[in-house]
């Protein structure tokens, strides 16, 4: 399991358990919360009738009472409200007041009235000074149907005379409880929602940074160019840079000591022809002999001249992981430069360039791009017999702009195809001579700086083609 997934599991599992225990605490808490509010307005209610209707109770005059008419006439009282979005049409407060036996001597609801109430919480509790209250389901087993009854008592002076309930049932506020616990189950929802959301953001960040970084990581260890992508100032970021800090000095320590061993190996033997040549030198010869063999010096000098310069241009872009800003690069343009830079060249072997450029453009360094082009048009003379024609094409191939170099020379030794792109490995030109070995291995490394690709084989009859496969540019 990827560790994004592994995170925004953890996290749901945090968050759902968190969410799962706040909904159930608040949702369990509105019902009682209702009610113990219903149960305060009650007790409020209880004894300020009671104290209203003392004086009757006191005189007797509970039959005849016109306080006592008047609350029994408000249950027939017509109302329209609405309280909070819920609309209320009619009054449930029920009021009965009991005497020192617990009879029933006034119930606004007209029913009960004689009946013995000694024994229910309310009267019995409050005929002996306690607080009186009670619950009772209308239905056994249906709590919504409970009536909440507070009693207060009737007093005069410090002696009770009787007790005054006032009843209201438990359905009338049982919307406001529904819709208070949807209210929460609905917000509840949206946040388990919204810290989905959150959470599924945070793993998707989290892991395409660690995509990024692990791309990254499988172009180093491939030997592909690769440059560290921006994961920002953070921990994975740090991890990155910290990465590319220890490639760096890993591939230099390693680049330089193969470098080092090449290098050496390469100069020992322009080195030794020098140092022979000067040997012979010393002694007496004949003036043609020691013109040839100062010659030979001259050469073996240029030769490690030519050698130092290539690698050190190698080098440049083999440690070079991207280009700067890509310019826009003609063909037609780039093709007139390289011509010019090898024209000396083909007139002094008698060769001719036809060069068939399409109208085309690509991106890229045009200098990189101008010496890769060189370089084959370099391999393409020194192979090439006199007076043979050198063919330079730019075309589009599918989804692919090509540059071709074509000789007519006698082409790649089965032995040397597998070898052509090997730092220094060189083979003997017609007339001898040994060039660097460095020269294919540039242009494969500009290849790869512009997001393409060299290839090089042989055509029929004879000779070799080289190919700079660019990705096309599409020109709006």
């Amino acid at each position: 399991m990827r560790i994004g997934l592994r995170i925004l599991l953890g996290y749901f599992l945090i968050v759902g358990l968190a969410a799962w225990f706040l909904l159930n605490v608040f949702v369990a808490q509105v019902k009682p919360g209702v009610r113990s509010t219903l149960e305060d307005t009650l007790v409020d209610t209880a004894h300020l009738l009671a104290e209203v209707v003392a004086d009757d109770v006191k005189a007797g005059k509970v039959g005849d009472s016109q306080m006592l008419t008047r609350i029994q006439n408000v249950a027939r009282r017509h109302v329209d409200v609405q309280i909070d979005g819920l609309n209320k049409r009619s009054l449930n407060y029920r009021v009965y007041i009991t005497d020192l036996q617990g009879r029933v001597t006034f119930d606004s609801s007209g029913k009960d009235v004689g009946k013995d109430y000694s024994l229910w919480n309310d009267v019995y509790l409050t005929l002996r000074g306690q607080y009186g209250a009670r619950s009772t389901r209308a239905t056994g087993s249906d709590d919504t149907s409970a009536v909440m009854h507070v009693a207060a008592p009737i007093m005069d002076g410090e002696r009770i005379i009787g007790v005054l309930t006032v009843a209201k049932p438990v359905s009338t506020v049982q919307p406001f409880v529904e819709r208070s616990q949807r209210i929460i189950l609905q917000r509840g929802a949206v946040l388990l929602g919204s810290s989905l959301l959150i959470g599924v953001g945070f793993a998707w960040w989290l892991n395409r940074a660690l995509r990024t970084l692990m791309v990254y990581i499988a172009d180093v260890e491939a030997g592909r160019k690769a440059t560290l992508p921006a994961l920002g100032n953070n921990e994975i970021g740090t991890l990155g840079r910290a990465l590319e800090a220890m490639r760096n000095k890993l591939e230099g320590k390693e680049y330089v000591e193969e470098l080092m061993h090449t290098l050496a190996h390469e100069l020992k033997s322009p080195i030794a022809a020098i140092q022979g040549s000067a040997e012979l030198m010393q002694e007496d010869m004949p003036a043609a002999e020691r013109q040839h063999f100062l010659g030979n010096i001259l050469n073996q000098n240029l030769r490690q001249k030519q050698l130092i310069d290539k690698l050190l241009a190698l080098i440049r872009v083999e440690k070079q992981q991207r280009l700067g800003a890509p310019e826009t690069v003609p063909l037609r343009a780039l093709a007139e430069q390289v011509r010019a830079d090898v024209s000396v060249r083909l007139l002094a072997r008698g060769l001719t360039l036809d060069a068939f450029i399409d109208k085309l453009i690509v991106k890229g360094d045009p200098l990189l791009l101008r010496q890769a082009v060189g370089n084959l048009l370099d391999n393409a003379i020194d192979f090439s017999p006199p007076g043979g024609v050198i063919t330079l094409r730019g075309e589009q191939m599918g989804d692919e702009t090509v540059i071709s170099v074509s000789d007519s020379g006698s082409g790649i030794p089965a032995f040397a195809r597998e070898r052509l792109f090997e730092r220094f490995y060189s083979l003997p030109r017609p007339d001898g001579a040994k060039s660097t070995g460095l020269g294919l291995p540039f242009v494969r490394e500009v290849m790869a700086l512009h997001g393409g690709r060299v290839t090089v084989d042989n055509i029929e009859p004879h000779g070799v083609c080289a190919m700079l496969h660019l990705p096309i540019v599409l020109v709006s």
